[in-house]
């Protein structure tokens, strides 16, 4: 929630209810890299080995974390459209939705 705000100047918990789910998918793949889940994903994808030696503990953390889940949950294509669809529903429990 807080990287569309700081992105976009959003704030979900008063705009995701009426918005479009092709408007929030569009929103949120276009997250840049400096917002908050930007960094996350930044984190999690790292592969570079000169970059991984400066990593804190807690970017290990979670990098390593991630990885582990990953290679447990292998989603296909097909398995797509409902992860994103769960994913927006979070969103709108997190932001006190329905």
């Amino acid at each position: 929630m807080a990287s569309f705000q700081a992105q976009y100047g959003l704030r979900l918990s008063k705009q995701l209810d009426t918005m479009k789910w092709d408007e929030f998918k569009a929103l949120l793949v276009g997250l840049g890299p400096e917002t908050p889940l930007g960094r996350i994903v930044s984190v999690r994808a790292e592969d570079d080995r000169d970059i991984l030696k400066y990593f804190t503990a807690e970017q290990n953390r979670v990098r390593n974390e991630w990885r582990s889940r990953h290679r447990k949950v292998s989603a296909s294509l097909d398995d797509r459209d409902d992860i994103l669809e769960q994913l927006k529903i979070a969103f709108i429990r997190m932001a006190g939705g329905d």
